[in-house]
């Protein structure tokens, strides 16, 4: 996470962390519809007020992208906002703290995951060269579970213990990656971000999916090949996630 302090004089520019519903992937509104401040030391998405001084003409040629970034009646009826889609943390010192983006966080067992933290960790291991991290949906549960993307470092093999023990040691349990994917390359979009969309559609099935693909087995300890046989085990509730 990074750090800043406030810079000086930024009183000109009105800005607001409120909560965020990253499950419904949008803010979260009271019983009259308006949106709730976060205290400090809680993550909130950070919002700016659209004034005629301090004006956001959008993005160009982008009319539908300008218009999803702005957040109507915020606090009260008429007023106008900025989204920024980054959701940060000032503590009780007044520092701001980068957690995530929005829609690179998912909700497993209750807790909120933040898909850089896992990547940065998953990313430490010698054999891996790149990683994405994601939530897949699973059919009867809520929320979406762990699931990572990796590129093989060239002349590095799996080692699905190895992986196990780093994961075991350095994330909470619902943070773990379920799943792993294998892909030679990953592909980037034109933002130069992993794309994640259709990632994400395309899930765990190794029916469908050629890659080599991994299931992460707690009994095991370690990261053992999906088979068709633990997708159904999934599916029809007899595997415990």
């Amino acid at each position: 996470m990074s750090k800043h302090q406030k810079p000086a004089g930024s009183k000109v520019i009105s800005y607001d962390l409120i909560k965020y519903d990253v499950e419904k992937d949008e803010p979260v509104r009271d019983g009259n519809g308006y949106c709730i401040r976060v205290p400090k030391g809680e993550v909130g998405l950070l919002v700016c007020r659209i004034t005629q001084l301090t004006p956001f003409s959008g993005y160009a040629g982008g009319t539908t992208q300008t218009e999803k970034k702005k957040l109507r009646d915020v606090f009260k009826k008429g007023d106008l906002y900025f989204n920024s889609g980054d959701l940060l943390l000032i503590d009780h010192e007044n520092f701001i703290y980068f957690h995530d983006r929005v829609g690179d966080t998912f909700r497993w067992k209750g807790e909120n995951v933040a898909t850089t933290e896992v990547a940065d960790t998953v990313g430490l291991v010698d054999f891996v060269q790149e990683v994405t991290v994601y939530g897949v949906s699973v059919p009867g549960h809520e929320g979406r579970i762990g699931m990572a993307t990796i590129k093989m470092k060239e002349n590095y093999e799996f080692d699905g213990k190895k992986l196990f023990n780093h994961v075991a040691d350095y994330l909470p349990t619902y943070a773990r990656p379920r799943f792993l994917r294998i892909q030679d390359t990953i592909e980037i979009t034109g933002t130069f971000k992993h794309r994640k969309v259709t990632l994400v559609e395309e899930g765990f099935n190794p029916a469908v999916i050629k890659d080599a693909l991994y299931f992460l087995d707690d009994k095991a300890e370690m990261y053992v090949p999906m088979t068709e046989d633990i997708y159904n085990a999934i599916n029809n509730k007899a595997l415990k996630l």
